[in-house]
């Protein structure tokens, strides 16, 4: 049982990182691009989250840390950051406004550029591996 409270604990804290991050990151994409109705900073964060949870998988495989802090970071910060149930919303509340257009594109696009961001994670990580040998 206490095991479980402490995995659970990290996993919190890092959700609650992550979640903060996740806020910040996607009001700055959002503003940045200045795209009206499409959510390009849910977009944004599912693509950078999808990457960073392909490149650690890889680089967590050679560290000496705890099976907490792997939780902390993947489950916790990753998860808090990516935003699935967003990027679910937001396409549902582009359909319901008749932007049929605008929640293709959100649809295609978030589900392409995020396997494209795994598959670049485990890429770069692989990368620096050979690099490192």
């Amino acid at each position: 049982m206490g095991s479980f409270l402490i995995q659970t604990g990290w996993i919190g804290l890092g959700g609650a990182i992550g979640s903060m991050l996740r806020f910040a990151a996607a009001g700055g994409a959002q503003r940045l691009i200045g795209a009206e109705r499409m959510p390009v900073g849910t977009m944004f964060v599912n693509v950078v989250g999808c990457v960073a949870i392909g490149f650690l998988s890889v680089r967590m495989e050679g560290w000496t840390i705890g099976p907490h802090l792997r939780l902390a970071l993947t489950v916790g910060v990753l998860g808090g950051f990516t935003t699935f149930s967003s990027f679910s919303l937001n396409t549902i509340q582009l359909l319901f406004e008749r932007h049929f257009f605008l929640a293709a594109m959100n649809i295609v696009g978030s589900v392409v550029l995020c396997l494209a961001g795994c598959w670049l994670g485990f890429r770069i990580a692989r990368a620096l591996e050979a690099a490192t040998i």
